[in-house]
């Protein structure tokens, strides 16, 4: 299961950091870029049950559809057994 937001469709984006060197005290005129290096940068998701189309699942939602409440959470109160009818 890919780590995606079920809502929003977030997801782990890539890109570059940079290896700076340099500094304009040395008589420089700023930092130059020495190299770079891919990186990855994480979407903050969190596993949750959730009630989807009258099914309690579990998915992946990021928080801030958890704070905009997108989430419809199920209920913690059990149903009661069924009674027993005697005949």
């Amino acid at each position: 299961m890919p780590r995606v937001c079920y809502f929003t469709g977030r997801r782990t984006q890539s890109g570059w950091t940079k290896a700076e060197k340099g500094a304009t005290r040395d008589g420089g005129v700023g930092n130059k870029i020495k190299g770079r290096t891919k990186r990855k940068v994480k979407p903050n998701l969190k596993k949750v049950k959730a009630v989807i189309d009258g099914e309690i699942k579990s998915i992946y939602v990021s928080t801030r559809a958890l704070k905009k409440g997108w989430v419809v959470k199920p209920s913690k109160v059990k149903k009661p057994a069924a009674a027993v009818v005697a005949k």
